[in-house]
């Protein structure tokens, strides 16, 4: 309860009340809070139970809320909607400190009898009726509220030094929050005025259906729509206030209607007259146009790149082809290097045995002659030593 109160009036400091209705904003209020106090709740429960609450205050016949009408369906468009209105304003930052938190402290601290703790909480609640949630620290409000029920109580707290600025508050503030509550106990009770332009929030759509269910008499004049009302006046009962109500409303609904239809022949005449020269684009328009053409422009660009991708792709296996085959060619290259080099192995081989016999033979004739050639050798000196000898 405390946190939609302290929503709606911060969303109320940055709107005005003729643009969002205030039973919708307060319904959205509800409902956000309960989701910020991790005590969530349906949808459905808040319309019910705000349906329910304005007709009681209205004197309406309690309906049901049926869920899967049409009524239904728009209450709670119009709840997100509002919802979303209030988190913009906010700019998400939804966090809320309440002065409850610190009165039992303060008062703890202070001493003071416990039936004073009651008093400052329901002075608390009553606070939130104003905008000193908006105006001041919950720390100063906790201050004023224990100020005004310690002086209702007579409870003297102490002044010697401060009591409030062990708190970190003010006197001027204190003496302010005192002054606004003050007033608002000097008010008489609240009344519900309909200041905003789109209706009433909850009962509008059946209060529409009752007056178009419901025959028109036929004292009522078609001519002009401020003759309307007057008839209908004369042929109610003034008894019945909420047939008042509900006549008042259809000759509203007929005036609106006919500025429709003015508004429309206008429109259809201009629209003839326009027929012949291009109207000019509006903002909205261009924007469009302009949204297209870029959209357009980044689907050419992808398909661009798409068609780069696809190039490159077949690039690459036509790479990955000629480098196969090249690996194929120099695998067959090695293998012929490989075969060669085994037939001149081979060949080799064969001819070192071909040589080796040779060899033999050769070596073997060679010891010979040298046999021959050293035994002519000696055969010769022993001649020579035979020749000196006779000498």
């Amino acid at each position: 309860m405390a946190t939609g109160q302290v929503l709606f009036h911060r969303f109320y400091c940055k709107k005005s009340f003729a643009r969002f209705n205030v039973k919708k904003v307060a319904a959205s209020c509800v409902w956000l809070a309960s989701k910020l106090e991790e005590s969530p709740r349906k949808a459905r429960q808040v319309l019910v139970v705000f349906h329910r609450m304005e007709c009681r205050r209205e004197n309406l016949p309690i309906e049901h809320l049926e869920v899967g009408s049409q009524k239904y369906h728009d209450l709670k468009t119009d709840l997100s909607r509002t919802e979303r209105h209030i988190l913009k304003e906010m700019g998400f930052v939804c966090h809320v400190e309440h002065p409850h938190k610190f009165i039992s402290n303060y008062l703890a601290t202070l001493e003071t009898p416990p039936e004073l703790r009651q008093e400052a909480w329901n002075l608390a609640n009553d606070s939130l009726r104003t905008t000193l949630c908006v105006r001041f620290k919950s720390e100063v409000v906790a201050c004023g509220v224990v100020y005004a029920a310690a002086r209702r109580f007579q409870v003297p707290l102490p002044e010697n030094p401060p009591w409030w600025k062990v708190f970190d508050a003010d006197k001027s503030g204190i003496d302010e929050v005192c002054r606004v509550l003050a007033e608002l106990y000097s008010l008489p009770k609240a009344q519900y005025i309909p200041v905003c332009k789109d209706g009433d929030s909850f009962t509008f759509s059946n209060k529409s259906r009752d007056s178009q269910s419901q025959p028109i008499p036929k004292e009522i004049s078609q001519t002009s729509p401020t003759a309307n009302i007057k008839p209908v006046s004369a042929a109610i009962n003034p008894e019945s206030v909420g047939a008042k109500e509900v006549l008042v409303r259809v000759a509203i609904d007929k005036m609106k209607d006919s500025k429709k239809s003015d508004d429309e022949s206008k429109n259809m005449s201009v629209e003839g007259e326009a027929r012949e020269e291009p109207l000019p684009k509006s903002n909205s328009e261009l924007k469009t146009e302009a949204s297209r053409e870029r959209n357009r422009e980044r689907e050419k660009e992808r398909e661009r790149e798409r068609d780069r991708e696809r190039e490159d792709r077949i690039k690459a296996r036509d790479r990955d082809r000629g480098r196969d085959s090249d690996r194929e060619r120099d695998r067959e290259e090695t293998e012929r290097d490989r075969d060669k080099a085994k037939d001149r192995s081979h060949r080799s081989k064969d001819r070192g045995k071909d040589s080796g016999g040779h060899s033999g033979k050769s070596r073997h004739h060679s010891s010979r002659d040298r046999d021959y050639h050293s035994s002519s050798y000696s055969s010769r000196e022993k001649d020579r030593h035979r020749h000196h000898s006779y000498a």
